[in-house]
């Protein structure tokens, strides 16, 4: 329930830096509102006799325009996507790490640094592309990168104005999305390491791992050459067959399940939706709908509920000792 979620942004803001301390990993999945963020917060099973849940939740700009029905292009600008992070904010206590595309020019990332710190935010990712970017996932797009001295800068800026050593900057390589090989992408890790940055992200659209396998057995010796080891990120959204544990076996840090969430809610809305057409009514599409009591419970429509009934009986009490006078509305005792 919503209301019982609640946590100060300083705190929330060190817990990704405490998880990563603590475990070596951080297991994170995508939320593109304040109703997909509880799911990912809560989610949790029992396997093997642990309880496993996610570390974190991923505000995607993917996820985040696709909910506002636009494409993943640099449209939707940093105002609308602050509202949907503070949505998210809102109703969760887990770290949250926010994709910030390309931070744009550095002027505009020190300020987005300023604003998500404060907000309790624990780390943005920015890629090394030019703006406006293409999403990554299309193999058709030109995926035109920064020069690496001009983002180095820009991660020199971001590391500047933030305020806190627990706020994180992590820079996402888009060498193999761009078929720059590996080498290019180490070549850009090295700078952007010396530039201070706090994680590196290595992204591929490839279903084949080998890449990724590559990059991450040559970080360790590039690290230990620079004297320090940024956390290893990935997102295996195309090299799904790897598992977590496979995944941190060689070396990654965080692992990012970057758009499950808003992909299975439109499935199943165009599902559901068909199926009204095809029945002439609703009934048919019950089977495919969590029922409105579940949903409810989750966003802490029965907490006000309950709370009514508790006045409603304080009053039927204060009634009684007064004589049969009801209290005026918003009497508290």
């Amino acid at each position: 329930m919503s209301l019982e979620r609640s946590i100060r942004p300083l705190e929330r803001l060190q817990t990704l830096r405490e998880c990563l301390d603590r475990k070596g990993f951080a297991r994170i999945l995508e939320a593109h509102s304040g109703i997909s963020a509880i799911i990912a917060e809560s989610a949790r099973i029992q396997k093997d006799g642990e309880v496993i849940e996610y570390d974190g939740i991923w505000e995607s700009s993917l996820t985040d325009s696709a909910t506002k029905g636009l494409p993943d292009a640099s449209i939707v600008g940093y105002d609308s996507r602050i509202h949907t992070i503070d949505e998210i904010l809102n109703v969760t206590t887990k770290p949250v790490i926010v994709d910030g595309d390309t931070g744009v020019e550095p002027v505009l990332f020190e300020y987005l640094v300023k604003r998500l710190e404060r907000l309790g935010v624990s780390a943005v990712i920015i890629e090394d592309k030019v703006y406006p970017k293409r999403n990554s996932l299309d193999e058709f797009a030109n995926q035109d990168l920064e020069p690496p001295a001009v983002f180095a800068q820009k991660i020199k800026a971001g590391k500047e104005v933030a305020v806190t050593n627990e706020f994180m900057i992590i820079a996402r390589l888009e060498s193999l999305i761009a078929g720059k090989g590996v080498q290019d992408a180490l070549d850009r890790a090295e700078q952007y390491i010396l530039a201070g940055v706090d994680g590196i992200m290595i992204h591929s659209n490839k279903q084949d791992p080998a890449e990724i396998l590559s990059f991450a057995e040559a970080y360790r010796p590039l690290c230990q050459r620079l004297g320090r080891r940024p956390h290893l990120v990935c997102v295996p959204t195309t090299y799904n067959t790897m598992t977590e544990a496979e995944l941190i076996s060689i070396g990654f840090n965080i692992i990012i399940h970057a758009n499950h969430l808003l992909r299975a809610a439109y499935k199943a809305m165009a599902e559901a939706a068909r199926t009204i057409l095809m029945s002439g009514r609703s009934l048919e599409a019950d089977a495919l709908c969590a029922p409105v009591k579940d949903i409810f419970s989750m966003v802490g429509y029965d907490h006000i509920i309950r709370k009514d009934r508790e006045r409603s009986e304080l009053f039927r009490l204060l009634e009684r000792e007064n004589n049969g006078v009801a209290p005026r509305p918003g009497y508290s005792r």
